[in-house]
C-alpha cells in the first residue's frame, strides 16, 4: 500500500529465513525502506538486518506490524494462520504472506481489523538466500491480491527484476503442486537417472556432472522456441526403433523404472505431435507399445 504522504510503503517481515533474507536483502537493494524484522531466533532477525541500512530486529511480532505499512508473513505455512490471528492488525497496514500452497483467507483475521491482505509468492528455489537473491531477476511472483495491494505488490515485483502472474483464490495448492514438475521433480527424475547410471559403474556425482548441461540446454531449448518446438529426442522424432530397444532394457532394470518411463512417455507424446515429428498414426503405434509395456 502506498502511504499518504505518496512515498513507497516501509516493509516488514515476521519470519527471518531464507525466503525472508532474500527478498527483503533484494527489496531494500532497489531502495524500498525495510525498517523492521522479527523471527522466533533472535540470530536470525539480527542476520536479515545487519546487511540493511534502518532495520531494526525485533524480538516481538507486533513490533513489526506497528512500524510498518506492508508486512510480509514469512513464516513456515502451518504457522500463517496462527501468527496472523495472533497479532493487532490496523486499517492503514496490509500483510502478505509468501506460501505458494496456503490460501489468503487464512488472513482473515487481519482483514477482519481493516488491513489489507494478499499473498507474494516467488517461484524460486530458496535452499540458500544469497543464491535465490541473485535468482530472484526474471523469475515469476505469484500474487493475489484486491484493490489497491494488487498494484502495489506488482511494483515491487517489478523492481525486484521479476515477472507476475495472477492468482484467483482458491487455486493456490494446485498451483503450488504444479510447480514441483519444474522443481523438485526435476530432481527426482535425477536420481531416477543416477540410480540406473550406477547399475553400470558410473557414481551419482558423475551422473549429475554429465546430466546437468543436458538440462541447461533443454531449459534454453524451452525458452527459445516453446514446449513442444523444445522437445527433443525419441518423442519428437517418432523414433519407434529407440522406444522398443528403451522398452526391453528397462524391462530388465525392473517394473518400476519400465512404469515411470512409459508414464512420462505417454505424456510426452502430444507435444512430438504438436511439434510435428510425426502423425497420429505413428503416435497411436508408441503408445500400444507403451500401454503393452505397462500391463506388462
Amino acid at each position: 500500500m502506498q502511504r499518504q504522504n505518496g512515498s513507497s510503503p516501509r516493509l516488514g517481515f515476521i519470519g527471518a529465513g531464507r525466503v525472508a533474507k532474500a527478498l527483503a536483502w533484494g527489496l531494500a537493494g532497489v531502495k524500498h525502506s525495510v525498517v523492521a524484522a522479527a523471527s522466533r531466533s533472535m540470530g536470525s532477525a539480527e542476520q536479515l538486518a545487519a546487511r540493511i541500512a534502518g532495520c531494526r530486529p525485533a524480538a516481538d511480532a507486533q513490533d513489526v506490524v506497528d512500524r510498518a505499512d506492508l508486512v510480509f508473513l514469512t513464516v513456515p505455512d502451518n504457522a500463517i494462520a496462527a501468527v496472523a490471528a495472533s497479532l493487532k492488525w490496523r486499517q492503514s497496514v496490509a500483510v502478505v504472506h509468501c506460501s505458494g500452497a496456503t490460501e489468503v483467507a487464512v488472513l482473515e483475521p487481519a482483514a477482519r481489523a481493516g488491513a489489507e491482505i494478499g499473498g507474494f509468492h516467488p517461484l524460486q528455489l530458496f535452499a540458500d538466500p544469497d543464491v535465490a537473491l541473485a535468482g530472484l531477476p526474471g523469475c515469476t511472483i505469484g500474487i493475489e491480491a484486491d484493490g489497491p495491494l494488487l498494484p502495489q505488490l506488482e511494483l515491487l515485483a517489478a523492481a525486484l527484476g521479476c515477472r507476475t502472474i495472477r492468482l484467483p483464490p482458491g487455486c493456490r495448492a494446485r498451483y503450488h503442486a504444479s510447480a514441483h514438475y519444474a522443481a523438485g521433480f526435476v530432481i527426482t527424475l535425477l536420481k531416477e537417472a543416477a540410480e540406473m547410471w550406477q547399475t553400470f559403474g558410473v557414481s551419482r556425482e558423475e551422473t549429475v556432472r554429465a546430466l546437468l548441461p543436458l538440462l541447461r540446454g533443454t531449459a534454453a531449448s524451452v525458452e527459445r522456441s516453446g514446449l513442444a518446438q523444445g522437445l527433443a529426442g525419441t518423442y519428437a522424432r517418432g523414433d519407434i526403433g529407440t522406444l522398443e530397444q528403451h522398452l526391453a532394457e528397462l524391462g530388465r532394470v525392473g517394473p518400476d523404472a519400465l512404469h515411470l518411463y512409459c508414464e512420462l512417455a505417454l505424456r510426452s507424446i502430444p507435444l512430438g505431435l504438436e511439434r510435428g515429428g510425426y502423425d497420429e498414426k505413428r503416435a497411436e503405434e508408441m503408445r500400444a507399445l507403451l500401454r503393452v509395456a505397462l500391463e506388462g
